[in-house]
């Protein structure tokens, strides 16, 4: 995790948390620092307080959430980081982790900095459980809630469980920080957004995090993607992402060379759980697959602004993708590989059109396409709140889950 922190940059959070090339070593004992951990059996973490319900016999390990109830699980003064999260809960259906979301408030902020639905937030979308391990998140056997990213704070945090499932939910958690009485030298906060996108027309690259304005550091994503069936078996993942960073426009400063190029993989992409990107689920019998890729031994920086999306493209054959277009689909050619290499159409209005014979008919076709696609983007911002649009109702949140 020390990967996460360069001394020349303001994200350097602590005095305990030190650069890569001068990583803090597990035996230094800081000065001032003080460990807390946060649960129902200690809601304020304070020295001596702990397990008091029951005369210490588990009294309060966990508590019943009612459909509609919010629920605080941290409200605390003072200054500190947010070391791990955990939790879990007794109805995990995919429906549930959508319909759940989590707020998180830094130092009295009145708009969330965190507001994202709980499967998501944990590191993979869907709504489905399955085992697997990141460098931030993880989740054992499938059943369970694990956050190590390091969040800093000045003065307050607030996190609000809140439950929109229709069922009772059992919540046990607990909240681990370090309290410091200040921070060495100025902090960024962390935050993470969530949004979809179920339409719009063939060329609309999906948004994984809307321009946000300030000086921060991208952290990474976890995306989502459930292909139209109007598609069939035709690949969804040759989208490129694009990261425009402090003032780009029309084209970005950064960009790759595919959905699965992008996760460290490959065509014929499996399942797979690696420290900094993954694919945990490669369903293509129910249509369903879930990615994350984490920028901490390649961060992205910017100074005065972000955003970053990827290209909903397809690629396969000439003759599937007219039948697509057929049935209704929604498709654009975008470009060929021959033998001779690339055919850009977008720059050769003069080539044969899809319904064209001449039109390659053995050639690998990319195109654009309309599919479900949700993603979670984690960053580190200057300042306590961004001025991202709210989370999305709960309609929107399980289009394509249930």
């Amino acid at each position: 995790m020390t990967g996460l922190f360069n001394r020349g940059c303001m994200l350097l959070l602590c005095c305990f948390f030190s650069a890569a090339a001068h990583a803090q070593q597990l035996y230094e004992l800081p000065a001032g620092a003080e460990t807390q951990w946060i649960s129902l059996e200690n809601a304020s973490g304070a020295k001596g307080k702990g397990g008091i319900e029951n005369k210490g016999a588990k009294g309060h390990a966990a508590e019943w959430i009612k459909p509609g109830e919010r629920k605080v699980i941290m409200d605390y003064d003072g200054a500190g980081v947010i070391n791990r999260i955990w939790m879990t809960i007794i109805e995990r259906s995919p429906a549930s982790l959508r319909s759940i979301y989590i707020e998180m408030y830094w130092d009295g902020a009145s708009k969330p900095a965190v507001a994202v639905p709980l499967g998501d937030f944990f590191g993979i979308g869907l709504g489905r459980r399955t085992a697997f391990q990141s460098a931030l998140f993880s989740d054992p056997e499938g059943k369970s809630f694990n956050c190590f990213v390091p969040m800093p704070f000045k003065k307050h945090a607030k996190i609000v469980f809140v439950n929109e499932s229709k069922h009772n939910q059992l919540l046990f958690f607990d909240v681990n920080l370090t309290k410091v009485k200040k921070h060495p030298q100025e902090i960024a906060y962390f935050h993470a957004c969530w949004t979809s996108s179920t339409g719009g027309k063939p060329g609309d690259d999906f948004e994984i995090l809307p321009q946000v304005k300030g000086r921060g550091r991208f952290l990474g994503t976890n995306l989502s993607i459930i292909p139209d069936k109007v598609y069939g078996d035709t690949w969804f993942g040759e989208g490129e992402i694009k990261m425009y960073l402090d003032g780009d426009k029309q084209y970005p400063t950064l960009v790759g060379t595919g959905t699965e190029d992008y996760v460290g993989s490959a065509w014929n992409l499996g399942p797979f759980a690696h420290l900094y990107q993954g694919a945990p689920i490669v369903d293509k019998e129910r249509g369903q697959y879930a990615f994350y890729r984490y920028h901490i031994p390649d961060p992205v920086y910017f100074q005065t602004n972000c955003k970053v999306t990827i290209q909903q493209m397809g690629g396969g054959g000439r003759d599937k993708i007219r039948a697509i277009a057929k049935a209704g689909g929604k498709v654009q050619p975008v470009s060929v590989m021959t033998q001779k290499g690339l055919v850009k159409l977008l720059e050769e209005p003069g080539y044969p059109d899809l319904s064209d014979d001449k039109f390659p008919a053995d050639e690998w076709v990319n195109f654009y396409r309309v599919d479900n696609y949700s993603a979670t983007a984690y960053f580190y911002l200057d300042k306590p709140e961004n001025d991202l649009p709210p989370l999305a109702p709960l309609e929107q949140r399980l289009k394509g889950i249930l």
